[in-house]
């Protein structure tokens, strides 16, 4: 009897302990994960897989840049895919993933127009042709010209930076300023955008952000309907459009019980035609759950170039929605999602327009919160009294008769009434608390020895493979966060080296370069990822934890520079071009495993600190260097030594990093260099200081040192432009590239 309230009791504790974080009292971000999890589950088994018609990705893949040249193209192009989707294939409306941010030069008018008022100032005849032809040269307005009057609807970005930056022309405000100032409505604030040229967004009948909300695993489940920025109130793309494509009736708000003015519960966007009435269920972030058709493919993809010229089946566009975004690997819109690792981001919008057209969004209101957990004390008071007088094998049954009524209930709601239901509490609740009854716990988990070989031996090196297979627990192939250390080589100019040689000539070029530096990857103990025509990714910690990984990933990265250098004799002699490469290296927690879909997997890594290697690699051309590491790297590998480039922001992230560059081991490095160095970081801090006269003295004593060295100059031009255009008051020495 002692012991049955002792049982009890403690189950009663975990009751309470889930009840609370049901409430959210506090969080368990064990159960979050594992609530997002089955969300995903739920997703994936209850969504249609079927392709739905009325919408049409026209995609700038990879056939369309290899038919029309790289992106962005000129707008001129753009004004004629235009007149093609309305004239020619008759679409209902345009839907744009893409932002217009900058002028279109290419035209070549401003060239003419310089010519006009200088050399040829006096040149009657220019002057008529030029003012003949100005019309057609300007680019932008001709795009413009072609959107307006049309159902379009451009899309911007929406940015959290210290500098506030904004570019481009927002769009008028779905709510202006003040319209919700007597309520707590929790909209996602921004401070900044990137949006389209103000002649575009003039003559666009609509504008829409295409951010959307990642979860803390990186998963993107939600998009905020509405935004905020300065007071004002933004709609989505996806909610843009359906306001076009309905006509553009207002939307209004929609609170429980009529409660509007001082309550925090909104629960709904409100779209009424007239005819009908759409409702666009929202949570406490006026985000809204994506309702995932499938994966990729759920809506059909039309090549841009094929209907730029032409090509494209009429039947396919006529009276279509239509969305133009990209899904080439190169232009990086690409998203993790509860349906596959990486996503096109330009689908995501294609499944909420979806969604709200045909009101099959899921909804998890306020009102769910309290259901569950009434349903966590009444199952668990249940469970705690009951299973200490049950044997262990009526426990088992009654236990998984609640875990199965439980996910049932779950699966109805979700299926019958589209709401969300969270179980993640409830089924880990049951599970401790049978566990708890049964002193010898109920799961005995039992691991099976792995084709250790067979699984990685076209990842990682031989000496790895068996080492792995003396120690199969220590190696897994699902997805887990790690500490680790990534690697990006590209080469420089490649696509001139490339059109330079014959395909045969080229793939034994590459063949010759690639399998020394991979052979080099091997020997210190890295995973190559992949291989990107040219690029090598590659990873240390993984499969196998190594506690040196940034440290064999910093000498891999000098042995490939030294090695590469060592084959240029050889390449000449074969008439072959020259090849340098630039190399990035990042440390940082990142997700790696088996990702992919289930046509193909590939055991790879994602995340931030994946992308800021590959952003790495990429500046290494702009500070003249072969490698460049971030600074968690420079802080876990303390024997180098290392010169500090600069502190910069890159593409895709708002905090500012530094980077550094790795001169070598401290026992290899002379004196003379030591010195150099020395210099060159006292440069650094005369420059941060804005002591433009003191820091070019010091850049020229360098250059007498080192007069090839690129950083030098680049660092000499940098001071000369800040003497005559001083920084703001507010600068911070941070240096911003644009462009990956």
């Amino acid at each position: 009897m002692k012991k049955n309230a002792i049982l009890i009791g403690l189950g009663l504790l975990l009751v309470a302990l889930f009840a609370g974080n049901a409430a959210h009292l506090y969080r368990l971000s064990f159960v979050d994960r594992l609530s997002a999890l089955i969300y995903d589950y739920q997703l994936r088994l209850s969504m249609p897989r079927t392709v739905d018609n009325r919408i049409v990705i026209l995609d700038i893949n990879e056939k369309s840049l290899k038919e029309e040249g790289r992106w962005p193209w000129s707008r001129d192009r753009l004004a004629t895919l235009m007149d093609q989707l309305f004239d020619h294939y008759g679409v209902a409306v345009v839907g744009f993933d893409v932002v217009f941010a900058e002028k279109d030069n290419s035209s070549g008018l401003r060239v003419l127009q310089k010519l006009g008022q200088d050399q040829l100032k006096s040149d009657t005849a220019f002057q008529a042709a030029l003012h003949q032809i100005e019309p057609q040269l300007e680019y932008d307005l001709l795009f413009a010209e072609k959107i307006k009057n049309r159902k379009v609807v451009l899309g911007y970005y929406l940015t959290n930076q210290k500098d506030q930056s904004v570019s481009g022309m927002l769009p008028t405000p779905l709510f202006p300023a003040g319209s919700f100032k007597n309520t707590s409505i929790g909209f996602t604030s921004w401070n900044g955008y990137g949006a389209n040229l103000a002649e575009l967004q003039a003559a666009a009948l609509g504008a829409g952000h295409f951010n959307p909300l990642v979860d803390e695993d990186g998963v993107v489940r939600r998009i905020p309907m509405l935004v905020e920025h300065k007071g004002a109130y933004y709609p989505s793309l996806s909610l843009a459009m359906v306001q076009v494509i309905l006509g553009q009736p207002k939307i209004k708000l929609g609170f429980a019980e009529g409660k509007e003015q001082g309550y925090s519960g909104l629960e709904w966007l409100e779209i009424d035609t007239g005819s009908r009435t759409l409702k666009i269920p929202v949570d406490q972030d006026v985000a809204t759950l994506i309702p995932y058709r499938g994966r990729q493919g759920s809506f059909p993809y039309l090549s841009v170039a094929d209907v730029l010229h032409g090509r494209a089946d009429p039947d396919s566009l006529k009276g279509k929605i239509v969305l133009l975004g990209t899904t080439a690997p190169g232009l990086m819109d690409m998203r993790s999602t509860p349906v596959a690792e990486v996503y096109p981001g330009i689908e995501v919008h294609a499944n909420m327009i979806a969604g709200i057209l045909d009101q099959n969004l899921k909804q998890q209101p306020a009102y769910m919160l309290g259901a569950e957990v009434v349903w966590l004390l009444l199952i668990g008071i249940l469970l705690s009294v009951l299973l200490p007088l049950l044997t262990p094998t009526r426990a088992i049954l009654v236990s998984f008769t609640v875990l199965a009524v439980s996910q049932a209930l779950s699966f109805g709601v979700w299926q019958y009434a589209d709401l969300v239901m969270p179980v993640a509490n409830s089924l880990v609740m049951i599970a401790l608390i049978f566990a708890l009854n049964m002193s010898y716990g109920y799961f005995v988990e039992s691991r099976t020895k792995r084709q250790i070989t067979g699984l990685f031996g076209q990842y990682v090196p031989s000496e790895l493979v068996d080492e792995m297979r003396k120690n199969p627990a220590s190696v897994s192939m699902e997805g887990e966060s790690r500490e680790m250390t990534i690697l990006f080589s590209d080469v420089r100019g490649f696509t001139t080296i490339s059109e330079g040689l014959d395909p045969k000539q080229l793939a034994l070029l590459m063949n010759e370069f690639l399998t020394p530096l991979s052979r080099i990857i091997y020997k210190h103990r890295g995973t190559i990822d992949k291989y990107m025509g040219d690029c090598i990714m590659a990873f240390w910690g993984a499969p196998l934890p190594d506690g040196t990984h940034a440290r064999n990933a910093i000498l891999a990265g000098i042995e490939m520079q030294a090695t590469l250098h060592a084959l240029q004799a050889g390449f000449a002699e074969r008439g072959w071009p020259p090849i340098k490469i630039g190399v990035g290296i990042n440390t940082g927690r990142v997700s790696v495993g088996n990702m992919g879909s289930e046509v193909r997997v590939a055991y790879t890594v994602m995340g931030d600190e994946v992308n800021l290697a590959s952003r790495l690699e990429g500046v290494t051309k702009q500070y003249g260097v072969g490698i460049i590491v971030g600074e968690n790297t420079r802080n876990a590998v303390a024997d180098f030594v290392y010169r500090e480039l600069d502190h910069v922001r890159v593409k895709g992230k708002d905090k500012p990093v530094a980077i550094f560059e790795p001169i070598g081991l401290v026992s290899g490095v002379d004196k003379a260099t030591h010195d150099e160095l020395k210099l060159f970081h006292e440069m650094r801090r005369l420059y941060l200081r804005q002591n433009w006269d003191q820091a070019e003295l010091q850049l020229m004593n360098l250059q007498r040192l080192s007069p090839s060295t690129e950083l030098y100059k680049i660092y000499a031009e940098r001071v000369a432009y800040f003497r005559k255009n001083p920084p703001a008051s507010d600068w911070d020495g941070v240096y911003v590239f644009d462009t990956k």
